[in-house]
């Protein structure tokens, strides 16, 4: 069979959909300034489906040292990938403040998230090793452990007599092959919110003697006493061997970054194909990024805002009736049942009629039957906001429950 032709046939679950949902359910265009309200096919929208945590993208002080450093250094500067000719002072000193704000002894910079965490993998581990694994792992973690070469073993979403049995395994075939064992947890798991159990996983390091590995890009600065992540909101800093946080949420910018002690940060540095082979981040992002992260650390109010808008929301889609599974983070997921057609309807019907825009999720991502609208609550959001947010629910779960969105079918213009 001719590769295209198979291709054509089978474009995949999400790309099955593209010829009537790009543009409006994939794809969409949100214009205007990053903002809790922002233009979505001319019309203004409240948006709750951007990351943007602390409200850090639109930051003045942010938005004047970005335009500065672009001023100053323009786009390209450094050339070259780290290693070989795209360090600089500002690179160091970005890694060094966090690493001291995550509480590890050295942190190393890394171009983009998805491809960081890939490789992180990929280098810390050998055919010997084995890898165990959380089951709802992001996709970042999957595509990693994919590209391990010896035995992985997944255990059932933070569960721990799971993990235990699956770190049973890997011990015993460690035995054999003389190699270690990692473990692989999300700090914040993003589509249900539920906190990684990493109090609980550390907890069995002494009998199985594995190392732990933690994805923590929802919660490197929203979680913790000081925003330092999840690791700190649990009290286990020291606990967590390697640290893995993105600018792309809180940060509000691009890339990510890997904490750990100094042997193991040096070995990342020169091992981590993905970084030894690219070029460096911009310095205009990198000296945005050090104004983003003094400003997280010295403005808790930030914070606190989005914590004042999260438990708002939260509290009144409870007391109205929602569902909003386990989640024990500000990540907000909204489930109500209802098949393909009725979602796409009610989303619709939210865009167009209240206008509120925020993600669906459906099958495959969730079991067939169920709808997941997923809020995202920010600093930049408002209590009237929430609000008006409730009141829109209350109404479209009230049409859905009563077959509206059976009957009624949206049809985009």
């Amino acid at each position: 069979m001719d590769l295209f032709d198979k291709i054509q046939k089978n474009m995949g679950p999400l790309g099955q959909h593209q010829s009537w949902s790009h543009g409006y359910f994939s794809f969409p265009r949100l214009e205007g300034e990053i903002d809790a309200h922002m233009m979505f096919r001319g019309k203004e929208h409240l948006v709750w489906s951007l990351n943007n945590y602390l409200g850090l993208a639109n930051h003045p002080e942010v938005r004047k040292a970005d335009a500065e450093a672009a001023a100053a250094y323009g786009m390209a500067y450094p050339m070259g990938a780290r290693m070989m000719s795209g360090n600089s002072t500002q690179h160091e000193a970005l890694e060094k403040d966090l690493a001291k704000f995550v509480g590890k002894e050295d942190a190393f910079l890394l171009n983009y998230g998805y491809q960081g965490m890939v490789s992180i993998i990929d280098s810390l581990v050998d055919r010997n090793d084995v890898i165990v694994y959380d089951g709802e792992s992001h996709a970042c973690i999957i595509d990693g452990v994919r590209l391990h070469m010896g035995k992985r073993y997944v255990y059932q979403h933070n569960d721990i007599v799971s993990l235990e049995k699956q770190l049973e395994r890997a011990a015993k075939l460690t035995e054999q092959t003389g190699g270690g064992i990692l473990v692989i947890t999300e700090g914040v798991f993003g589509m249900s919110g539920a906190q990684g159990k990493i109090k609980e996983i550390v907890a069995l390091k002494d009998q199985y003697k594995f190392r732990l590995l933690i994805d923590d890009a929802h919660g490197f600065g929203t979680m913790g006493k000081s925003g330092a992540g999840t690791h700190e909101a649990q009290d286990c800093i020291n606990e967590v061997d390697v640290y893995f946080g993105t600018f792309a949420k809180s940060m509000a910018g691009i890339g990510a970054f890997v904490a750990s002690n100094q042997t193991i940060v040096n070995f990342l540095r020169y091992n981590m194909r993905s970084q030894t082979f690219a070029k460096a981040l911009p310095m205009p992002m990198v000296i945005g990024l050090r104004k983003r992260l003094e400003l997280l650390i010295n403005r808790p109010e930030l914070r606190e805002k989005l914590w004042t808008i999260a438990t708002a929301l939260q509290s009144g889609l409870r007391s109205r009736g929602f569902d909003l599974g386990v989640t024990n983070t500000m990540v907000t997921p909204v489930f109500l049942k209802g098949d393909l057609n009725e979602a796409t309807s009610l989303t619709m019907d939210l865009r167009e009629n209240y206008s509120i825009f925020c993600s669906i999720v459906v099958y495959p991502v969730i079991p067939r039957g169920l709808i997941e609208l997923r809020i995202i609550p920010t600093a930049t959001h408002t209590l009237e906001d929430v609000q008006l947010t409730l009141d829109a629910f209350s109404q479209v779960s009230e049409k859905l429950k009563n077959g509206y969105y059976k009957e009624n079918k949206f049809a985009l213009a």
